[in-house]
């Protein structure tokens, strides 16, 4: 797409440009749902968006979105901004207290929700919310208690006026993101217009997007990264977005070759989900040229690339201040090097956690950004002044990431800081032995936390909380195996096999817990053999 103007930096703007331009061709797929065709987008979410003013939704209001990867989805998201009020999507996965916090947070006037979702309201508290309105979309649902039933086909359907559509500008807050909740309650980041489209821009830059691309999209729209890296970034090149339920390890390579996906991004866990899949003769025919990978390991990294027959690209960013370090297709793949930051928009320096000083080239500290741009960082979050200013103190916006500078000037993630383990005097990457563990074969994931015990000198000893997928896996075993591919002072004291590891809302091992648990009955311990005895 061609340079486009500061006054148009919203998507209710590019949506008109990209209807005029490219009128019937196909916007957005899906596995199950009729198409989008960029006139059919552009229609559509005007209806949604009148629909919403005969609804009594004026601007600033936030409208709850509870729905999965979906063609309504689409249509909501910008029906919403088109009238100047607030989408605010929530992950289809909470239920009960989760689900309540998110909800009252937002304390929304409508809530649009997918009828097969409903029971994820039986437990939530609603009283003092003024809800006038619960949108349905698909199967039918009964409407939450106080409000009344609105058919989110009927809204599609609506009769739109211009008079409803309101002329966003850049500055307007248009989405509110609620972030994991690892050390406490899911905070709601405020999101505008111009945030919104740098994700998409940049995206659409350093990936290089036309519209001869197609944006294969398995991760879930209630994310940014899916929602403004993957389908805003398609939509403003004029690509196609092939947007599927959710992800799933055994189909995504066959869905990515039926629909001549170009692009993709899997982040965590997801390419070593995919590794672990049966390999194939012609895994590498395929259309993929660019996989979006954060964070990449050296343990398949390379290995992606070469069974795959493409390049992974990596880069650094958060919902608050979208990505401001890309790496390049000039450079190969190296594990955890985010790239350069693009300091034509952003400043990034690394400092002392305690004091906020400056860290030289070389040294591991925390990472924090600042714009150089108008309103493409978080207006803050939503009902939390307090975490607002934490956050921004000394006039940076504080990460909680570790990382450090090269000596190219490139960027390299290396974990967060409340995951980094001290032992023996090093400085321990949980990530880096998760990597390890996880490529164990009988290792369906893990979690490594670094836990403080009596005798260990202040330092902190390594455990890993394991979820096997072996049955006759055992800690001594898994051990040996780490001894044979990492550090001595990195391979777990303590081992614990686990059921399941508790994850946050938006899918982050919850390690918290884990730290304050320590060693339990059921934890093995390398110095002594046994099983551990408090």
């Amino acid at each position: 797409m061609q340079i486009v103007s500061r006054s148009n930096w919203t998507l209710p703007a590019i949506s008109a440009l990209q209807a005029k331009r490219f009128g019937a061709r196909t916007a957005c797929s899906f596995a199950n749902q009729r198409p989008l065709s960029f006139r059919d987008l552009e229609d559509e979410s005007n209806a949604v968006a009148s629909s919403l003013a005969r609804l009594g939704v004026q601007r600033g209001d936030r409208v709850v979105a509870l729905m999965p990867n979906s063609r309504e989805f689409v249509v909501a998201l910008l029906g919403v901004h088109k009238r100047g009020a607030i989408f605010v999507p929530i992950n289809t996965e909470l239920t009960g207290a989760f689900l309540e916090h998110q909800v009252r947070t937002a304390n929304p006037r409508i809530v649009i929700i997918d009828g097969g979702l409903r029971p994820a309201f039986d437990l939530v508290e609603l009283a003092g919310l003024q809800i006038g309105f619960t949108v349905v979309v698909g199967a039918h649902a009964l409407p939450l208690a106080g409000s009344e039933r609105i058919a989110f086909s009927s809204m599609v359907a609506t009769q739109p006026l211009p008079a409803d559509i309101h002329k966003a500008a850049p500055h307007e807050v248009c989405t509110i993101m609620f972030t994991s909740g690892t050390t406490g309650p899911a905070k709601g980041v405020l999101m505008t217009h111009a945030h919104c489209f740098f994700f998409a821009r940049e995206t659409m830059q350093n990936m290089e997007l036309t519209e001869r691309d197609c944006m294969y999209i398995s991760m879930p729209l209630f994310h940014g990264t899916a929602c403004f890296l993957q389908f805003y970034a398609a939509f403003l090149a004029g690509a196609v977005s092939h947007i599927v339920r959710k992800f799933s390890a055994s189909s995504w390579l066959p869905d990515v070759k039926s629909c001549g996906a170009t692009v993709t991004f899997a982040i965590g866990v997801m390419p070593e989900f995919i590794l672990k899949q049966p390999a194939r003769p012609d895994d590498a025919d395929n259309k993929l040229r660019i996989c979006w990978s954060v964070p990449v390991s050296k343990e398949w990294g390379l290995e992606f690339e070469r069974r795959f027959d493409l390049r992974i690209l990596q880069g650094y960013g958060m919902t608050e201040f979208t990505v401001p370090v890309w790496g390049t297709l000039a450079d190969p793949l190296e594990a955890g090097c985010a790239g350069r930051v693009l300091e034509d928009h952003f400043e990034l320096r690394i400092v002392d956690p305690e004091t906020d000083d400056f860290l030289p080239q070389g040294s591991v500290g925390e990472i924090v950004v600042r714009p150089k741009e108008a309103s493409v960082f978080m207006a803050g979050y939503y009902g939390m002044p307090e975490r607002t200013v934490e956050a921004w103190r000394n006039l940076w916006f504080h990460s909680g990431d570790a990382g450090y500078f090269d000596a190219r000037a490139r960027l390299f993630y290396v974990d967060r800081i409340r995951d980094r383990i001290r032992r023996r005097g090093e400085n321990i990457s949980s990530f880096e032995v998760e990597n390890v563990i996880n490529r164990h074969p009988g290792v369906a994931e893990s979690a490594v936390v670094g836990v403080r015990v009596e005798g260990a000198g202040g330092e902190d000893e390594v455990m890993a909380f394991v979820v096997a997928s072996a049955p006759d896996l055992e800690p001594r075993q898994l051990i040996e195996w780490c001894v044979a591919r990492m550090p001595k002072f990195a391979v777990p004291r303590f081992v614990e096999l686990v059921s399941q590891i508790d994850r946050t809302p938006t899918g982050k091992l919850r390690k918290q817990t884990l730290r304050e648990s320590g060693p339990t009955a059921r934890t093995w311990d390398r110095i002594s053999g046994a099983f551990w005895r408090l």
